[in-house]
């Protein structure tokens, strides 16, 4: 168990302090499904930058530069992969037609298969996520094509994440739990893996003020919300699971 969080700013109206107060507080929150490690990906001058520590996000700063306009975060309940090798962490740099960060929630029975099966390079990491990684490296882009044939290759459960160099964010739900609102007035999608997590996070940062809608997000959808706020979607045939 662990748990996706982040917000994707497509107006550039909610100010900077703000959104440094929304990353932390959806990072706090989201230590109910995780506290061995915890994450955060955004793009710095249009380079993907990953901040990540085997510890749990009350006692990391997550503090994106000003002008960040998305960030994709994630709190860690190991499985597989020892958390003080903070390379077994997440996000997890990508690099594809463009460079990206990818972060998991769930678990993959089937990546060491996969990686023999695929021929996929031999890596240090050895997180089960990392194998998703790995397949859209290898078709060598990130489109709706590629995340959906990642997502009708591997096994288990999941919901993924993936951020690029231009601040395109995309949400690929499996059978695990995801929470998407828009806040069209402000301009901003907040995302994170339950409901709950995301009640105390607005409160904590000042954001229930505001109106909001609840976007769903079905099993077997692929959402891309791309830097000016446009959401389109795709979807893919989910795997009957074997464990």
């Amino acid at each position: 168990m662990c748990a996706l969080f982040g917000w994707l700013d497509y107006k550039g109206i909610v100010s900077d302090r703000l959104l440094k107060k929304l990353t932390q507080a959806l990072a706090n929150a989201a230590e109910e499904r995780g506290t061995d490690a915890s994450g955060i990906a955004y793009v710095k001058d249009g380079k993907v930058t990953i901040y990540k520590r085997p510890k749990p996000a009350h006692k990391l700063r997550f503090n994106a530069p000003n002008g960040t306009r998305a960030v994709m975060g994630h709190t860690r309940m190991t499985t597989q992969g020892n958390e003080n090798f903070n390379y077994n962490n997440h996000p997890f740099y990508g690099h594809a037609d463009v460079n990206f960060a990818f972060a998991h929630n769930g678990v993959l029975y089937n990546d060491k298969e996969l990686r023999m099966e695929k021929h996929l390079p031999q890596t240090q990491i050895e997180t089960d996520s990392y194998v998703a990684v790995q397949l859209l490296e290898q078709q060598s882009k990130l489109d709706f094509d590629s995340l959906k044939g990642m997502a009708e290759l591997v096994q288990g459960s999941f919901c993924f994440t993936a951020l690029d160099e231009n601040n395109t964010l995309y949400l690929v739900k499996g059978s695990n739990p995801m929470c998407l609102l828009h806040f069209a007035q402000l301009g901003l999608y907040v995302y994170a893996s339950t409901e709950s997590i995301l009640k105390k996070a607005l409160q904590k940062a000042g954001f229930h003020k505001y109106p909001f809608e609840v976007l769903n997000v079905d099993e077997g959808t692929i959402l891309k919300i791309d830097r000016y706020g446009f959401l389109t979607r795709s979807t893919f045939e989910v795997q009957e699971s074997f464990r």
